[in-house]
């Protein structure tokens, strides 16, 4: 039984996930915990985690970093939505935007548009944020003032971890980052504060008699003991799934999705203008996402390798992105699908894609970041290491992790195209009984909070209604009660986000005229 405080903390693996578990302890705990982050120089990392949740932005509020301090440093945009291009069939496409779902006499603005709609798109007549979307705008005016809310940035509440802000306020926009500068931003940021960095190969795990890990052995440095070890070694696991043998639970039987092709390609943003949201464009056996950055895109093809041969694959990204990436090199990933049994396991705790892993399609490879480290700080360890803290962490970590199952595997089942066999194959293969049982409910009634995954998992109900009225494969239906209602109300308010939208879309900048005044270049 150990009688101290764990006030030495040693994470193994940099990236994104290993420097922003460094920065945010720093931030939390100060110089009274005790951090060495120690990474491989010649181990690559994954980064394709460039698209966020809105959420982010409390982790950076709590770094005290303002965005002109990191967003340059990172090549960074805004996000305003995950827009789906030929999901219900070629040539449509629909958003997934950072706003609420408006209500009208106790009914969502869905139910009002799906019973008389006052056009063929709900993204555009429910939500502005779709339209500036379409519109390619900037959230914000050039001297940074946000655009006009129904809040102001000073009513959002300071200090709260993501859950406890579901529900309370949606700021209306996430960003777009490079994994890679943010990574090297936080480590300059982390350093400076006081974390110890170590450039070297861990190439042991040792365990004491209790199965706890007691140090690792690294090439250069020798043992590096501690109380507590963070694992942010990526798909291998090294500690926690390698040296604690903790079991790897698969979602491959949901998602089979299991690998990426990616390429970062250079382009004229000034030409070709900065889209303020993701795009997923739907393939033959998968979606390839499309990051506008500062200076050039990320893009990745996402498919199952029982559909599509990597060479296929490559192929499929080259030709969709143009001439402009024949000369840049490919980054080939086999993606473990699916979250490790317990991600935290005696004085072990893995973050990042050593405790979970789904394909990208919500940007959620960030967001599961920011939540662990948040729940770690939660329910940080005392000297007793009460097994009732990891019992509750390894519930959050998990409920998050499925849910976010769930809500993936909707986007594949409510999917209209049945143009191959991949897609056709989304409508028969077996789907987690409980969202069975929910989407039976939601073609009745639109989905709300208690009908959604009852637990935390960073998607609110308005959330499924865009992907079920988006995707167009699962028949619906609006409230009975709307035949014979007023709709006077519910009219005003269509025509209210029709005047806002044409009235922003007039009067805010493009995000390239936006970020190149943040840049001093106009």
């Amino acid at each position: 039984m150990n009688t101290k405080n764990p006030d030495k903390v040693v994470i193994v693996g940099g990236g994104t996930a290993g420097w922003m578990t460094a920065s945010y302890l720093k931030a939390a705990f100060g110089d009274r915990v005790s951090i060495t982050l120690v990474e491989s120089g010649t181990i690559g990392t994954i980064g394709v985690g460039e698209a966020t949740f809105s959420d982010i932005r409390h982790f950076f509020e709590f770094l005290d970093l303002k965005e002109e301090d990191w967003m340059p440093a990172c090549n960074a945009t805004y996000k305003l939505a995950v827009r789906f291009q030929n999901w219900r069939r070629p040539g449509h496409h629909f958003y997934h935007p950072f706003e609420q779902m408006r209500s009208v006499d106790g009914f969502p603005l869905s139910d009002w548009w799906l019973h008389n709609g006052p056009g063929e798109r709900f993204d555009t007549d429910c939500f502005v944020m779709a339209n500036l979307c379409d519109a390619g705008r900037s959230p914000r005016h050039l001297d940074g003032r946000l655009l006009e809310q129904e809040y102001t940035e000073a009513e959002e509440a300071v200090g709260l971890t993501m859950s406890e802000h579901q529900g309370k306020t949606q700021f209306p926009y996430a960003y777009h980052f490079e994994a890679a500068l943010l990574a090297k931003f936080l480590t300059k940021y982390s350093v400076e504060r006081g974390v110890r960095h170590i450039v070297d190969d861990v190439r042991d795990v040792t365990l004491d008699d209790r199965g706890w890990i007691a140090n690792v052995r690294t090439k250069e440095h020798g043992d590096l003991d501690g109380d507590l070890f963070v694992d942010c070694t990526g798909f291998r696991g090294l500690l926690l799934n390698r040296a604690l043998e903790v079991p790897f639970v698969s979602y491959q039987d949901t998602l089979p999705n299991d690998s990426a092709v990616a390429l970062q390609v250079p382009l004229d943003m000034k030409r070709r203008g900065i889209r303020p949201c993701t795009t997923a464009t739907a393939q033959n056996a998968g979606w390839i996402w499309t990051i506008p950055l500062f200076g050039r895109i990320g893009t990745g093809y996402v498919y199952a390798k029982d559909y599509c041969t990597p060479e296929e694959a490559e192929r499929t990204l080259r030709e969709f992105v143009g001439p402009e990436a024949a000369d840049v090199e490919a980054n080939h990933i086999r993606m473990r699908i699916g979250r490790s049994r317990e991600s935290w396991a005696n004085n072990c705790v893995a973050i990042g894609l050593s405790s979970g892993f789904v394909e990208p399609l919500e940007s959620t490879g960030i967001f599961f970041i920011h939540h662990a480290i948040e729940q770690l700080v939660k329910y940080f360890p005392a000297a007793d290491w009460h097994p009732g803290m990891r019992e509750m962490y390894n519930s959050a970590i998990a409920n998050v992790m499925d849910g976010v199952r769930e809500f993936l595997v909707l986007h594949y089942k409510g999917a209209a195209r049945d143009d191959t066999q991949y897609w056709k194959d989304t409508k028969t293969r077996a789907i987690p009984d409980a969202l069975a049982e929910r989407i039976e409910r939601w073609q009745v009634r639109l989905p709300d909070s208690e009908t959604v995954f009852p637990y935390y998992h960073g998607l609110p109900p308005y959330s499924y209604m865009c992907i079920l009225l988006g995707t167009g494969g699962i028949k619906l239906r609006p409230s009975p009660a709307l035949g014979l209602a007023d709709q006077t109300a519910a009219r005003k308010e269509f025509a209210a986000i029709r005047g806002k939208a044409r009235h922003l879309a007039e009067t805010l900048p493009s995000q390239y005229e936006y970020f190149a005044r943040m840049r001093g270049l106009q």
